[in-house]
This record gives C-alpha cells, structure tokens and sequence, in this order.
C-alpha cells in the first residue's frame, strides 16, 4: 500500500472517530438528561405505599434486581440494538417509524400523493426481496382501509403521550431535585419550599425557552457528565462503604422472590419501577441530531454503568438502614454524605433542568411533526437558531405546557402522584414503539413475521406488565396522562377529520382549465400588473376559491400561479429537490403551477426567502422550458411538472444581468436563443417589481344537514371552536398582512 494513502487513510479514521466522541458526549446533555435523573424519584416512588423496606432486605434487592433487568432489556437491548436501527434517513420516533411503514405499504391517509415523490433522494426504499409472508402482511394491510386509520391512532396515541411527558417530566424532575431541601428542614416548613421553588424553576425554565437553547446549550453536556460522574462516585463509596455484596441481588432470582413474599402490592409497585427507564425514548427520537454509534457508546460506555452504579448503591445503603424512615420516605438524598449533599443538590437541580428542557424541546418538535401529517391546529412555528436546523420554539404550546407543569406540581405535590401519572405516559410510548417496529421488520426489513411477532411478544409482553401495574393507578395519578391523551386525541382526530373532507371537497368543486382559460377581456376579465400566488390543497386543476375570487372581483394578475405546499413521508426533502414547477395552459397565459414539498420534520422558510426561491425557480423553469422544448404551446392541459431546485436557483445570477433603463428597471437575460422564452421573463421580472399578493381561502365549515350528530359536533362545534383559537393560515405562512388577500369560502361537509 502507498505509504502516503495509508496515512490518509489513518488520519481519516482518527477524524471520524473523534467526531462520534464528541458527538456522544453532545448526546449527553440533549439525549440522556431524563434518564440520568431518574435515580432521584424511583425508589422513592417505588417503595410510596405499597411495599415496605423490611429487615429481611428482600424488597429493596428485588427492586434493585427489576431495576438493572428493565434498564438492561428496554434502553440497551430494545433501543441500543434494535430500534435504533430503525431510522429514517438517519432520523428517529414516532414519525420516522410510520413514515417508514407508509413509503414501503400504500397506508397514508396523506392526500396529495405523487409518483414523482418517490424519486426524491431521502425516499429510500431497502432492495431486499420481499418474503412471501411479509408480502402478505402487505397486502392485508393495504387491503383494509380501517387499519390504515388505527395505524395513524396508534401513531397518534404515541404523539399524545409524549405531549404529556412534557408535561410531567419537568414537573416531577424538578420537584424531585429540590426535594433535596426536606433533609435540612422541619416537617413545618417543607411544603412551604419545596412547592414553590420548584414552580419558580418551572416557570424561569419556561420563559426562556423563546431565546432557544442554542446560546446555553454548550453547558448541557457538562452539567450531565458531571451529575453522572456524581452518581457514580456516590454509588461506588456507597456499594464499599455499607454493603459490598449488593451485586448478588442482580440475580434475576431476586425478582422472583420478591413477587412472592409481595404478591399483589409488589406487582402494583412496578408502576414506580419503570421510572427508571423514564427517556429512553429520547434516544430513538433524537437519533437525527447525533449518529447510532455515538448515542450507543455513550449509553454502553458511560450512562449505563453509571446508573447501575447509582441504584446499587442506593440499594447497599438502604440495606443497612431501616428504622429511620417513619417520618421520611425512601428518597435519593438520604444515600448522600451529609458532607457533599448541598453541592450534589446544586448539581441535581442543573441536571433535572436540562433534562426537562430535552423533553420540552422534543414536545415542540413532535408537534411540528404532528402539523405535517394536517393532525394538529395551526400554530406558530418559530425557528430559534439560524445555524442549528430543528431547534424551534411554539409560543402556544410552551405556555399552556407551563401552566399545566405547575398544576401537576402545586395538585399533586408528591412524588408518588406524578410518579404514576409519568409512568403511564413513558410506557404508553415504548408499547407504540415496539408495535411499530415490529412492522418496521416485517414491511422494511423484510425479515419473517415470526421473528418480527418474537421482538413484539418478548419486549411487549414485559412492557405490558409495566403498563398494567401503571394503570392500577388510575385514581393515585395515573388518570392524567390518560385525560390528556384523550383530549389530545379527540383535538387531533377533529383536525385531521375536517383537514380530509376539506381536501375531498376541494377535489369535488375544482374548476376546469377550460374555463380559466376561457377568461379574457371578452368577458370582462382584466388581467393588472403584478404576480398573484393562489394557495391551493391541490395538485391539479383551479381551485373553486379562485373561481370566487375572479367572480366577486373580475380581474386577476398578469402572473398566475398555483401555489401547493404539501408534506411527504420523508424526514427532509432536498433544497435542490423541493419544488415542482409546471404550467398552467399555454406558455402566452402566463399561469404555473408550483408544488413545494416539506418532509415532516422541515421547517417552512420565512416568506421573504420563500417567495424569492419561489420566483427564481419559475425563472429557471422558464429557462430549461425554452432549452427542453417541453411545454405545450396549445391545448388546456398542465405539462408535466420540472424539478426545480437550489442547485440551479444559485446559478440564476449567471443567467440574468440587470440593466438600467429610463422606465423603471428591465433585465436582460442572457445565453437564451428562445425570444418567447426572453418576453416570458422579462413579463415576469416586470410583474416582480409590480408586487406580489397572497391570495388565501378563508374557509367557514359546517355539516350537511342531513348529518349524524357525532358529524355534526365534531364539524359545527369542535372543528370551528379550534379554528376561531387556532393561528390563521396566514399566519403559518407568514404571508405580510399588506399583500393578503382572502377570498371567503363555504365548506358543507
């Protein structure tokens, strides 16, 4: 081998290998802040009320014992070997998984599906031969129009859940931290401290969520690195210092016994057992911002053994003491030295801070996601940092997830209550996961169903008896997540319900090309300067609100086009892949039809940048159109749509030289033979300089008269009611109020 290349070669590993060691120790502060804190409330909220730490020991090493095996089976094997692996493009959760399901099986209730789509870079479909049964799960689930709709409610159902851990991870992590304080307070005075600071957190937390967590972000990954180098420091001196055989009981032999001297209340306590594995999600839903070997070795290396060590040493230190807790419960703080136990409560508090702010940002993001699917009401997507892609804030969504973190924390007041009401919501969410997986193997993967059906019996089975013991709880806790998701549920299946009978109705009531074609002077029909972009939920054809537009008001500009934005299963679609660009009718009309397409995890550009990306991919499809020869000179049909893209948009520099002449400014466009081709685009730099206005439908719903009352109050009362309190497509759009214009619109559905 050249001695040259060898090194190249070498220096290139060294490189790769140092960016996933940084990257797992980023991974640190964004990924692994919830599932670091938990050793603070699991104990605590395992041994609440139904068992007791006996002399015998045998309860605290059976807890220890469910500890390390449920740590062991769900974050390591589950995610760090296999679900990880499932990722989308690189991306993870909810949505990656069912977008995987909906480009490998016709199950997207999406409407505005194109073939064309498929041939987007990010839209990779696994070459595998399909096995024959997998074929056949396929076929089944395509077959049956009803399992498409409970896919999209189990996707849902996981989308809900996660909501509400945002609401009571932050609430239970940071009162649990502060709880810190009872060790040094009178019984008198605890409630009166430990309440309200923590709602003073919560809310500090909140506020400052709209400067993004970008400007403090570097802080994350130290503040949890240290919280686990703390915890493992304590374990260890714990493990040495009161107990060193503790590592007997992981023993899955432990377990059993411990079952059988506790019977029903030890079943009942695993609902506080499983706070232990409280954001392991994370690292599935955030694999997008790191890579799988960086999140699996700094879950292998570093998190994992520090949180064996945590509990073992709690274990070893409860073990050796037993008559001192009949005025305080089983908490994290009474395993700590007395001598260290102030800064461990500093550290503790930074930790749980930035845990709750991973799952607050995560909330945000699967909301945003939920928007692409058309399953949540328009809200306010505002984009925190130019540099760092996804990190974004929702003014709506962060107050009222502020408000409901301090009732949760000033309601329940213990972590007994939101200990249970959180166990409920993590479980929720890993039982989706496991469901969708499973489908992910058989349909993707194509690996055999049984193998598939093995992974969903072994980690749902064990997950179901986690879920079971958590709804036992429903009246201690419990029924919150439960009340969230169903209200969320009810929002999402409303929205997304009104979202499609809109589409099918704008299908039904489109206005043929022949007749927009027909409008002319003959008719009363001006066309004045300027270029007029018409917002459309279709792919084709005139939309009936333009039909009311040019009806109430008989002119429109010179400019024409049809503007579709549309979401596709796919985590990013390209810069240079994004929009679709055709005409509408015969080049002399001067109408197109431009399809922008946004994956679910995109955020839309700001209207300044959107419509200057837009114009310019009109001018160089104006511009391949004269090169290629591809449009219709006659006929009322649309062409057929060209890519446009960033690619050739940063070129279009190249092609057009501005000139100065006496009225106003004209351009001269360069290197084009074509003279149609020439007036086309100096038409439209015209129509630019003339202004640009927004056309948008302002759409009033109601049911058909002849509706079931089930129809009638989810349009009349729950669509409307969210619609008048929801943002304005405007709004969303970030359309400038001095260039919009609404055309209103009756929708009888």
């Amino acid at each position: 081998m050249d001695p040259e290349l060898a090194m190249t070669s070498s220096s290139s590993k060294k490189d790769s290998w140092k960016t996933v060691l940084l990257l797992a120790y980023q991974s640190l502060g964004v990924v692994y802040g919830d599932l670091s804190i938990s050793p603070l409330y699991v104990y605590k909220s395992t041994f609440a009320e139904d068992i007791t730490h006996s002399e015998t020991n045998e309860e605290i090493f059976g807890v220890l014992s469910f500890v390390f095996w449920t740590l062991t089976l769900i974050p390591l094997f589950k995610y760090v070997f296999i679900v990880l692996r499932a990722d989308d493009n690189g991306e993870g959760g909810t949505f990656a998984l069912y977008s995987l399901i909906c480009r490998h099986a016709n199950v997207s209730l999406l409407p505005n599906k194109q073939v064309v789509d498929e041939e987007l870079s990010t839209y990779i479909l696994e070459c595998p031969t399909e096995t024959k049964n997998g074929s056949r799960v396929k076929t089944w689930l395509e077959k049956h129009k009803n399992l498409h709709t409970a896919l999209l409610a189990v996707v849902m159902l996981g989308t809900c859940m996660v909501i509400g851990d945002g609401v009571l991870t932050p609430a239970i992590s940071v009162f649990s931290a502060v709880s810190g304080l009872e060790l040094s307070m009178s019984k008198d005075h605890r409630e009166y401290a430990v309440v309200p600071i923590t709602c003073f957190i919560l809310v500090c937390l909140f506020a400052l969520q709209h400067y993004g967590t970008h400007r403090v972000g570097f802080l994350f990954a130290p503040v949890v690195l240290a919280w686990l180098l703390c915890l493992s420091a304590l374990g260890l001196y714990n493990i040495v210092h009161w107990n060193p055989r503790v590592y007997e009981a992981l023993s899955p032999y432990y377990m059993f016994k411990f079952l059988k001297k506790t019977k029903k209340n030890g079943w009942m306590s695993l609902g506080g057992i499983l706070l232990c594995i409280t954001g392991s999600e994370a690292m599935f839903a955030d694999l997008g911002h790191f890579s799988y070997t960086a999140i699996q070795i700094a879950f292998t290396s570093l998190v994992y053994p520090a949180l064996i060590l945590a509990y073992m040493g709690q274990a070893a230190y409860l073990s050796k003491h037993h008559k001192i807790y009949s005025s305080y419960q089983i908490g994290f703080y009474v395993s700590v030295p007395e001598s260290v136990r102030w800064p461990v409560l500093v550290i503790a508090i930074l930790a749980s801070v930035v845990g709750s702010q991973a799952i607050i940002s995560g909330t945000f993001s699967i909301i945003n996601q939920s928007l692409s699917l058309g399953c949540f009401p328009r809200v306010k997507v505002i984009h925190t940092s130019d540099k760092i892609h996804g990190q974004i804030y929702i003014p709506e969504i962060n107050w009222m997830l502020m408000v409901l973190c301090i009732a949760v924390a000033v309601g329940f007041r213990d972590t007994k209550h939101m200990g249970n009401a959180s166990g409920l919501a993590v479980i929720s969410v890993m039982l989706v996961t496991t469901c969708l997986t499973s489908l992910v193997m058989i349909l993707c993967w194509h690996k055999p169903p049984l193998l598939a059906l093995s992974f969903l019996l072994f980690f749902g089975s064990f997950e179901a008896l986690y879920f079971s013991a958590s709804l036992i709880k429903f009246r201690e806790g419990a029924w919150l997540p439960i009340l969230l998701a169903l209200i969320l549920m009810t929002v999402m299946f409303v929205w997304h319900y009104a979202t499609i009978k809109k589409h099918e109705f704008d299908l039904h009531n489109k206005v043929s090309l022949d007749w927009l074609l027909a409008l002319g002077e003959s008719l009363g029909i001006a066309r004045v300067p300027g270029i007029g972009l018409v917002y459309t939920d279709l792919i084709s054809g005139v939309p009936a609100n333009f039909s009311r537009f040019v009806t109430n008001l008989p002119a429109f500009h010179r400019i024409l086009v049809f503007v579709c934005i549309k979401s596709v299963p796919v985590p990013f679609v390209p810069p240079a892949e994004r929009y679709l660009v055709g005409r509408v009718g015969p080049p002399s009309h001067r109408s197109y039809r431009c399809i922008v397409r946004y994956g679910y995890r995109d955020v839309h550009q700001d209207v300044d940048s959107f419509e200057s990306e837009l114009l310019a991919s009109l001018t160089e499809f104006i511009r391949l159109d004269a090169e290629l020869g591809t449009h219709r000179s006659s006929g009322s049909s649309e062409c057929l749509l060209t890519v446009v893209g960033r690619h050739t948009i940063d070129n279009i520099n190249d092609v057009i030289e501005p000139v100065g002449v006496r009225e106003g400014k004209r351009v001269r466009f360069a290197g084009l033979e074509d003279g149609r081709a020439r007036d086309e685009l100096e038409e439209l730099n015209m129509a630019r300089e003339s202004g640009t206005a927004f056309i948008l439908g302002h759409s009033h719903v109601r049911a058909k008269p002849e509706s079931s009352v089930m129809k009638k109050l989810a349009i009349d009362v729950g669509y409307n009611f969210l619609k008048r309190n929801c943002r304005g497509a405007d709004v969303v759009l970030r359309v400038p109020p001095a260039s919009l214009l609404e055309v209103g619109m009756v929708y009888v559905l």
